[in-house]
C-alpha cells in the first residue's frame, strides 16, 4: 500500500510531464524545453490523472498526523479540480489575467536567458507555441459548441493582448530574443522560433476576434451556480454568498470611516482628497525612473526580511533573498512568483507598469511590498518549500489556494500595522486604501456576478442591480487606482469570478482562525507560534486549514 506522501510525490512527477508550463512555474527542473498540450486530449489526460490520484489517495495509508493533514488538503483540491473540469469551466476558461492565453506567454518570464542550455530551452519552447495555441483553439471551439464561451469583454480583451504581444514593431517574443544576447547559429534558432511563436499568437488573436467573439455572450455575470463552484475553488471553503455580500458592504463603510480619520491626521481638518493631494505632492514620497522604483522596492523588502527574521518569524535561508522586478509587459498588475525547488531561482515580486510611466508615488506601495514579500507571499511560499521537513512535494510545490495565499498576504499587511511598521499616517492610508480596494471587490464581484441589488439603505444607487457600468462608477469613486489599471482590474473581476473576493474573505477566515486558536489556548497563546504552525501546514483550502489547526 502506498503512503499519502508517495501518492502526492508521484502526482507531482506525472503532472509535470503533462503540464510542463506548470513545472516551470513551480520551479521543477527538466521540463523547460516543452510546452503543455492544450488540446481537448491534453485537458482530458490531466483530468484522468486527477481522478486516478484521488482514488489512490483514498487507498493510501497515512503515516502520522502530518500525512492525515496532507490527505485532507489534497482531497479537497482534487475534488474541486474534478468538479471544474466536469462542469466545463476548465476548458472554457478565458480571461484577461490567468487563462491559458496568458499562461503560454508568461512562462517565458520565469525562464533564464543566459547560456547555451537556457537558450536552447527558450528556442524549443517558443517553437512549441504554435501547437499549443492550435490545441487551445480546438478546445475553445469544442467548448463553444457546448454553449460555453467567455463573456464578450474577455474575448475581445484577450484578442487585443495577442495583438500586442505579436506586434511587428517590438512584439514580446522578439524582445525576449533581444534580451538573451545570443549570437550566431543560436541567435538564428531563437529568431526562427520567436517568429513562429509570434505568428501563432497573432493567429490565436484572430481566432478569438473572428470566430469566438461572435459566439460570446454580452453579459458579464457568471450566475450563482458557476459562481459558487468558482468561490469554492478560490477559497477552499463553502461560504454563504449573500452573507459575504452584506459583510463586504459593512467592511467598506468601516474602512472609509477610518480613512477619513487618518486623512485628518495628514491634513488637519482636510478631506480624503486633500490628504491624497498632500501625499502625492510630497517629494519624500516621489520616485522618478523605473530603476529607482525597483531599487526602492528592493530596499523595503530587504529591510523587512532582516528585521522580522528571528523576531516574529523564522525565515528559511533560501528566502532571505528576494528580487524586485519590473515586468517585461504592461499587463498583469503586481504579482509574486515563487523560487525554484532547488533555490537557484529566487522568489520575485513583479510590477507591471503602464507604458511610458516614469514617476511614482510610494505611500500606497509600502504595504504592497509587505503583501508580496515578507511577511506575505514570499514568506508563506518559502516556509512551505524550505521549512521544517513535514510537507510532501505536492504541498511544497503545487498546492496553491487563493483564499489561503492571498488571504494570508492581506492579513500580513494588517499584521505589519499591528507590529508598528505602518505608523506613518501616509503609509497607513496606503494600507487602508489597499483594504478598501479588497473590500470593494467583494461587493462588486458578488454584486455583478450574482445580479444582486445595491442595499436599499445605501446613499449610492440604492436598489439598483449591479452591472459593469455600475461597478466602474463605484470603484472610481472609492479607490485610488489610475484609470487604465482600474479598467484592467475591473475586467479581471468580470472574467475571473470569485477570485477577487478571495483576498478579503480569505483574510477574514485567517483572522477567525487566529481568534479560534487564541480561544483554545488562552494565556498560552503565542502569535509567533500560531503563525509558524499555520504556515508550516502549507497552502490548503481554508476549511481544511481550520480543521487542521484545531487538531494540533
Amino acid at each position: 500500500m502506498s503512503t499519502v506522501t508517495e501518492v502526492a510525490d508521484d502526482y507531482v512527477v506525472r503532472y509535470a510531464e503533462l503540464d510542463p508550463v506548470e513545472a516551470t512555474a513551480i520551479g521543477l527542473a527538466g521540463h523547460d524545453h516543452a510546452m503543455t498540450d492544450l488540446s481537448p486530449d491534453g485537458f482530458a489526460a490531466r483530468a484522468a490523472l486527477t481522478d486516478a490520484t484521488a482514488a489512490a489517495l483514498e487507498a493510501a495509508s497515512a503515516d502520522g498526523p502530518g500525512e492525515a493533514i496532507a490527505r485532507l488538503a489534497m482531497r479537497e483540491r482534487l475534488a474541486v479540480q474534478r468538479d471544474l473540469y466536469r462542469s466545463g469551466a476548465t476548458t472554457s476558461d478565458l480571461n484577461v489575467i490567468a487563462s491559458w492565453v496568458q499562461g503560454v506567454r508568461q512562462v517565458f518570464d520565469l525562464m533564464p536567458t543566459a547560456g547555451q542550455q537556457a537558450q536552447r530551452n527558450l528556442a524549443a519552447r517558443m517553437a512549441a507555441v504554435p501547437a499549443a495555441y492550435a490545441g487551445l483553439r480546438q478546445t475553445y471551439a469544442q467548448a463553444a459548441a457546448r454553449g460555453q464561451v467567455a463573456a464578450r469583454r474577455q474575448v475581445a480583451a484577450c484578442a487585443s493582448q495577442c495583438e500586442q504581444w505579436s506586434a511587428a514593431d517590438g512584439g514580446f517574443y522578439a524582445g525576449l530574443v533581444a534580451r538573451t544576447g545570443a549570437t550566431g547559429a543560436m541567435l538564428a534558432d531563437l529568431e526562427r522560433a520567436a517568429a513562429a511563436a509570434s505568428a501563432a499568437t497573432a493567429d490565436l488573436g484572430a481566432f478569438l476576434r473572428t470566430e469566438l467573439l461572435p459566439a460570446a455572450p454580452a453579459a458579464d455575470a457568471a450566475g450563482r451556480d458557476r459562481y459558487q463552484l468558482a468561490s469554492r475553488n478560490f477559497l477552499g471553503a463553502d461560504i454563504d454568498l449573500d452573507e459575504a455580500y452584506a459583510w463586504g458592504w459593512s467592511e467598506v463603510r468601516r474602512i472609509e470611516a477610518e480613512m477619513a480619520r487618518v486623512a485628518g491626521q495628514i491634513v488637519p481638518g482636510g478631506s480624503l482628497d486633500d490628504a491624497i493631494a498632500a501625499l502625492e505632492s510630497d517629494p519624500a514620497r516621489r520616485i522618478t525612473g523605473r530603476d529607482a522604483l525597483r531599487d526602492w522596492m528592493q530596499g523595503v523588502a530587504d529591510a523587512a526580511i532582516a528585521e522580522l527574521d528571528g523576531t516574529h518569524f523564522d525565515i528559511p535561508a533560501p528566502a532571505l533573498r528576494i528580487e524586485a522586478m519590473i515586468a517585461p509587459t504592461s499587463d498583469g498588475g503586481i504579482y509574486y512568483t515563487g523560487p525554484s525547488e532547488d533555490g537557484s531561482r529566487p522568489g520575485r515580486m513583479w510590477w507591471a507598469l503602464a507604458d511610458g510611466v516614469q514617476d511614482f508615488s510610494t505611500w500606497k506601495e509600502v504595504t504592497t511590498i509587505y503583501h508580496e514579500g515578507v511577511p506575505g507571499h514570499h514568506l508563506q511560499t518559502a516556509i512551505a518549500a524550505f521549512g521544517p521537513g513535514r510537507l510532501n512535494r505536492w504541498q511544497r510545490l503545487m498546492c496553491w489556494v487563493s483564499g489561503h495565499g492571498e488571504g494570508w498576504a492581506l492579513y500580513a499587511e494588517r499584521l505589519m500595522e499591528e507590529l508598528g511598521y505602518l505608523d506613518d499616517p501616509g503609509d497607513r492610508l496606503g494600507l487602508l486604501d489597499s483594504q478598501l480596494l479588497r473590500a470593494a471587490r467583494v461587493v462588486v464581484d458578488l454584486g455583478v456576478h450574482l445580479g444582486l441589488p445595491v442595499p436599499a439603505d445605501s446613499s449610492w444607487h440604492p436598489g439598483e442591480i449591479w452591472d459593469a457600468d455600475l461597478a466602474w462608477d463605484y470603484l472610481r469613486q472609492r479607490v485610488q487606482v489610475e484609470d487604465s489599471m482600474l479598467r484592467f482590474e475591473l475586467d479581471r473581476y468580470l472574467g475571473w469570478p470569485g477570485q477577487a473576493p478571495s483576498y478579503k474573505l480569505g483574510e477574514r477566515i485567517w483572522l477567525q482562525a487566529r481568534q479560534e486558536a487564541r480561544d483554545r489556548q488562552g494565556a498560552g497563546f503565542s502569535l509567533r507560534e500560531f503563525h509558524g504552525r499555520a504556515l508550516e501546514l502549507g497552502s490548503m483550502g481554508l476549511d481544511p486549514m481550520r480543521e487542521a489547526l484545531a487538531s494540533i
